[in-house]
């Protein structure tokens, strides 16, 4: 394995919506998505969206640095909702991606659900590919979402 491919540790932790990063990270995936779905409509996710209860944004770093991010929405039922997770394109393919994710499923599980929900694009491979080898599944729709020939929608019981 290269250097550059190696992996990196990283610390998962939950972190407030309003720090700098969290709005850094948050534009970079707007930027991914507007580039994987020039022209669709997209759903825009602010930092001060995110600062409400049941809100939770779970952050990924290196050394200190902000690396990558998720959001975890509580839907009540017992189950999250993961979205926006975003990994910094400087460290993709270095395990950042599977360490966000599984720190995640452990803050859900910390805060009672037993369930995570997503919704994923046709065009973003390769997060299908990572939410694939974590275990989750397709599945319908769920609300407020309904079928679209853009979106895939997956689900893990934790």
């Amino acid at each position: 394995m290269s250097e550059d491919s190696a992996m990196i540790r990283i610390a998962v932790t939950l972190e407030h919506a309003s720090l700098p990063e969290v709005a850094s990270l948050l534009e970079q995936s707007d930027a991914v998505a507007a580039r994987l779905y020039p022209g669709e409509i997209r759903r825009r996710i602010t930092p001060q969206s995110l600062a409400k209860p049941g809100v939770h944004v779970v952050m990924a770093r290196h050394a200190g640095k902000a690396v990558a991010l998720c959001v975890l929405f509580d839907r009540g039922d017992g189950a999250m909702e993961l979205k926006r997770m975003i990994v910094d394109e400087q460290v993709q393919g270095k395990g950042v991606g599977m360490a966000l994710l599984r720190g995640a499923e452990g803050e859900a599980l910390r805060l009672g659900a037993h369930t995570i929900l997503l919704e994923v694009g046709i065009r973003n491979t390769g997060g299908q590919a990572l939410y694939r080898r974590a275990g989750y599944q397709l599945s319908t729709a769920f609300p407020p979402y309904e079928a679209s020939p853009l979106s895939l929608f997956m689900r893990r019981s934790l």
